[in-house]
């Protein structure tokens, strides 16, 4: 593990990764905390699901328009100024609650849109603060610790409303997500940073064809990891014990988080566009068995081997990312890969729902392997234009030719 020991003492490395941590509690804090509030406002389950998930779809949306405008602007305007509008988002909705109603979803959606594109900032700084060969780890450690937020800002959520108010637990949200913002956004190489100059493209980096498969992709697998914390409850359900719900989301975190260490720990002599199908291979097997819902000793150690490959495949996809994206379009790119996981959840939320009403646990774990299996499927029939972008020496004038002193030849 010495590859992690040497980029944490990179320069800047410990504290854009801990400040990007820090500012992303909300994504993992948000949804549970608009939830409870909702709930103890007396509102119903479908109006306080709905209200959770207008969050969620909100911030996948706002991920791309605002990584665009930080293609254009730089970081720090946009991280600063997205924390402080989220957080005044949290803040209505803690004071209002959900009546009127209106006014309570007009709230949800400007927390959720307007929430800093901290993740894609980070891995757009990563190459200017680290050096080549060290890329690949941050990755992947990236992709790791994103577990840590979804174990640790649920949790978080429940100890504020409990020690607290649910409208504590919301406003905590926000205050959260400026501090950390803070942190990266006061960073000298996030000050620094500036786009490199392109022409404007209405596509953004979606006019890559490469990245169009990838996202699609990355939305179809997206949809498990919706389908898993819906079947997980399930689960528990079916077990006369809430408790099982959070201890298999955990196991399933406490894979993904492993898999990622490990993955990114090892340097790789297969290029990211040749892994990434096994990999994803390998988590579609991974979920297959979880269709058994056997005991729960049993079920947990499935979960865990159930998230492994999850952290890999997200790290691999960084890689593509990188390698794909138009000049001039990287926070962008990467801000599609939030938005395309963000929106699959949403889908498999809602599938998981259908699935489980029709075929009980086990019809509702089917659907993750279901989704796994089509992001596979599209991520292989579309392998061949995941090649990384190459200058285009028949678009090149012959001026530029001869004012760079290259030659076509």
């Amino acid at each position: 593990m010495r590859i992690y020991a040497d980029l944490f003492r990179a320069r800047y490395a410990a504290r854009l990764l801990g400040g990007t941590l820090l500012g992303r509690l909300p994504n993992g804090m948000g949804a549970l905390a608009i939830l409870l509030l909702a709930r103890e406002d007396g509102a119903g389950y479908g109006v306080a699901g709905t209200l959770s998930a207008l969050s969620g779809l909100a911030t996948a949306l706002g991920q791309p328009a605002l990584g665009r405008w930080m293609d254009r602007r730089g970081q720090t305007r946009v991280l600063v100024g997205g924390a402080f509008v989220s957080a005044a988002g949290f803040a209505a909705f803690a004071v209002v609650g959900v009546d009127p109603l209106p006014l309570a979803i007009l709230a949800v959606l400007v927390a959720g849109f307007a929430t800093p594109p901290l993740e894609s900032g980070l891995r757009a700084l990563w190459p200017a603060v680290l050096r080549p060969d060290q890329v690949h780890a941050a990755y992947a450690l990236d992709a790791a610790a994103q577990e840590i937020l979804f174990t640790a800002g649920p949790l978080l959520v429940v100890l504020i409303a409990e020690t607290m108010s649910e409208a504590a637990a919301v406003m905590a949200t926000g205050l959260l997500g400026i501090l950390g913002t803070l942190v990266v956004a006061t960073c000298p190489p996030s000050r620094a940073w500036r786009p490199e100059s392109h022409a404007r493209h209405w596509a953004g980096p979606l006019r890559s064809s490469g990245l169009r498969v990838l996202f699609l992709s990355l939305t179809l697998t997206g949809t498990a990891l919706g389908v898993l914390s819906v079947a997980a409850v399930a689960y528990a359900d079916d077990r006369d014990s809430g408790v099982w719900a959070g201890v298999l989301m955990a196991a399933m975190s406490t894979g993904a988080f492993v898999g990622g260490v490990v993955h990114g720990a090892r340097q790789w002599a297969r290029p990211a566009r040749e892994r990434l199908p096994w990999l994803m291979a390998c988590l579609t097997v991974g979920y297959l068995p979880l269709v058994w819902a056997p005991q729960p000793w049993l079920m947990i150690v499935l979960s865990v081997i159930s998230g492994v490959f999850l952290a890999p495949v997200i790290a691999c996809t960084f890689t593509l990312v990188d390698e794909l994206a138009p000049p001039g379009t990287l926070t962008e790119a990467f801000a599609w890969v939030v938005a395309a996981m963000g929106t699959g959840a949403a889908i498999g939320t809602a599938a998981a729902g259908f699935a489980g009403e029709v075929g009980g646990v086990r019809g509702a774990f089917a659907v993750a392997g279901v989704g796994a299996a089509l992001g596979l499927a599209l991520l292989v029939a579309g392998r061949a234009t995941l090649r990384p972008r190459e200058i285009d020496f028949a678009g090149i004038t012959a001026r530029e030719l001869s004012r760079n002193g290259t030659s076509a030849a």
